[in-house]
């Protein structure tokens, strides 16, 4: 085991970030094609309010899995810790209550959210036609979050029991059971927008038992928590989910108010930008795993005081990223014509797809920078900087810019100025790092699990 925990402390750091980079990213690239081809076959059905519908969901959808990945992480940090400590009757007690407090705080939030749906629908901007579709969507999904949260939180149980295949491979049966039922219920049963619905409820359903199964077939199954372990284990439980959630909740915080600004713009507008959400993360899906992928580089030289290494690897991962992110721009900028195309985008939502298929693709070299800077922070006992930064690249670095976008350039000025926020924190962030890199503190305070929530954030994003 030592000599698996020590595999980074050698070797070229570059080619470390490449192959754990790549390798994360099969699994989240197989989960964002089938987003990907669920938005072409809702554009298919040749409907903006249909797109433009999952678009104003899709923002709260956001927003309510932020309770999950909260739940998640602090699931597999208390459960690693047990196993840690050569407890697993303790590890199993700790997966039982995680999941339970779970399953009792989504059916709350889900209960709340399902009340209030059509007032949070128009909150970002859903009206009319296009409102009813957003409420109807959503309410059929949102009564499935504690199901997506018993999915959440025993693919964290199995990835403390080191165990991250079979974690990813629920996700991956998700994404495979979605992408089955799709056409299906929107074609086949001439569904449309409830098909779409039904088949992520499905999804969910999916996820949750190809997680739990392997928990019980492979690492000692779950017991039954009594009353008194319930207390007990609460505290401890939000003491790592509290701030987990509140990271988290900026981002959709942050989404909802450009899909809100967005509107201004009509539907069509909506619906483009609905269109490249579901794009960029198939396009970049081996930045947004970065994160988590470069976050044990790190830890693990600086549990090993290689101060050196430490700082190497983040100047690889910025270096990793700008290779990745200009690669892929260019293969965009050659499909900008068949990827209009595919979605029969005309109008407005074919000039955000064209926006983004150019020089906007280069700026999410920004993001990147913040990743992994986000993913230092983490290791380097810093956690609450990530906190900071994830808040206020998605308030200042997001509202200001948007409203002096959309008031230059109109639509497309939304996205630009969306994407000029990330520069400014991108820019914070690096110095920050380099800050505490320069340093080279002591870590007083590790989440081992907090590098994982992006991923989180991203894999459930609409399931």
């Amino acid at each position: 085991m030592a000599s698996q925990e020590a595999v980074f402390l050698k070797g070229n750091l570059f080619r470390h970030i490449a192959v754990m980079t790549l390798t994360s990213s099969v699994g989240l690239m197989a989960v964002f094609l089938v987003d990907f081809i669920d938005m072409v076959f809702i554009s298919m059905l040749g409907k903006a309010e249909l797109a433009a519908a999952v678009g104003y969901a899709g923002a709260i959808l956001f927003f309510t899995s932020s309770i999950g990945i909260g739940m998640a992480i602090a699931a597999g940090a208390l459960v690693a810790r047990a196993l840690g400590e050569g407890d697993e009757t303790l590890a199993r007690a700790r997966a039982s209550t995680a999941l339970v407090w779970g399953v009792l705080f989504g059916s709350a939030f889900a209960a709340l959210v399902w009340l209030n749906v059509r007032t949070l629908a128009e909150l970002v901007g859903a009206t009319g036609e296009t409102l009813d579709l957003s409420v109807h969507y959503l309410r059929i999904i949102i009564p499935s979050l504690p199901i997506l949260l018993v999915g959440m939180v025993g693919g964290a149980i199995l990835r403390a029991h080191g165990d991250a295949r079979r974690s990813m491979m629920a996700t991956i049966w998700g994404a495979g059971v979605n992408a089955v039922l799709d056409p299906i219920l929107i074609f086949g049963l001439d569904l449309d927008l409830t098909g779409a619905a039904m088949a992520s409820f499905c999804a969910r359903i999916a996820i949750a038992a190809a997680a739990l199964y392997p928990i019980f077939r492979h690492h000692g199954g779950l017991c039954r928590p009594t009353l008194p372990h319930m207390r007990q284990a609460l505290a401890p439980l939000l003491a790592i989910a509290g701030p987990a959630i509140a990271t988290q909740m900026a981002t959709p915080i942050g989404q909802a108010y450009v899909t809100r600004a967005m509107a201004d713009y009509g539907e069509a507008a909506v619906a483009g930008m609905a269109i490249v959400a579901r794009m960029s993360p198939v396009a970049f899906a081996t930045i947004f795993a970065l994160s988590g992928a470069i976050g044990p580089i790190i830890g693990q030289n600086f549990g090993a005081q290689k101060h050196d290494r430490v700082r190497r690897a983040w100047l690889d991962g910025i270096l990793f990223a700008a290779i990745v992110v200009v690669g892929m721009t260019l293969i965009l900028i050659a499909l900008r014509g068949p990827i209009v195309a595919l979605f029969e985008a005309e109008g407005v939502a074919r000039e955000l797809i064209y926006l983004f298929c150019g020089p906007l693709a280069l700026f999410f070299f920004f993001n990147g920078a913040i990743f992994v800077s986000n993913a230092a922070f983490n290791n380097l006992g810093k956690p609450l900087w990530s906190t900071w930064i994830n808040w206020g690249r998605n308030t200042l670095g997001t509202i200001p810019f948007v409203m002096l976008g959309g008031a230059l350039w109109g639509a497309q000025g939304v996205l630009i100025g969306q994407a000029l926020g990330g520069v400014a924190f991108a820019l914070i962030a690096a110095v920050l790092a380099l800050r505490i890199m320069g340093r080279g503190e002591t870590c007083a305070e590790k989440e081992p699990f907090a590098r994982q929530a992006r991923q989180l954030s991203l894999v459930h994003l609409r399931r």
